[in-house]
């Protein structure tokens, strides 16, 4: 099962919409913190609505305990303006199942030292004036492509 990891989310609205996204395709949610808001903030609730008992969430208390925890199967990680680091277009990734698709915070996306040497990294591509997406937004493109490609989409 594909699941996506938000690395020291700062927004709480886009951690909603994204924890929403999650809520509409049954895919688990993990937050590594340090988190930028309380996950009682009313904006981080406002953004999810209703959706939260439907969310598979789990909150870890940094990247080590993740992985420990959480033991994927492979990191797909992605990271805005990735500071040189070149990854696979998106669309062009041979995802697979087990995949935990990894975003960086909104402020200044993952670390570099997450990045280095790492084989499974992906880019959405971008042209115009704009540096990056907004976080929600790139996590929707990656998990849909995702999705698609391991079968994980419903039939209808």
């Amino acid at each position: 099962m594909i699941s996506l990891v938000l690395n020291a989310p700062e927004i709480p609205q886009n951690t909603g919409s994204i924890a929403r996204l999650c809520a509409a395709t049954g895919t688990p949610l993990n937050l590594v913190e340090p988190l930028g808001f309380k996950l009682t903030d009313r904006y981080l609730k406002r953004a999810g609505l209703d959706y939260w008992p439907h969310v598979k969430l789990s909150v870890w208390t940094d990247w080590q305990a993740y992985l420990a925890g959480a033991r994927p199967e492979r990191l797909v990680f992605t990271s805005s303006g990735n500071r040189g680091f070149v990854g696979a277009r998106y669309d062009l990734f041979a995802y697979s199942q087990g995949d935990a698709i990894v975003l960086g915070s909104e402020g200044s996306g993952l670390p570099e030292w997450m990045l280095v040497g790492e084989p499974h990294l992906v880019r959405i591509p971008i042209w115009g004036c704009v540096r990056s997406l907004n976080l929600a937004n790139a996590a929707s493109i990656l998990l849909y492509e995702a999705l698609k490609n391991t079968g994980g989409l419903p039939a209808r």
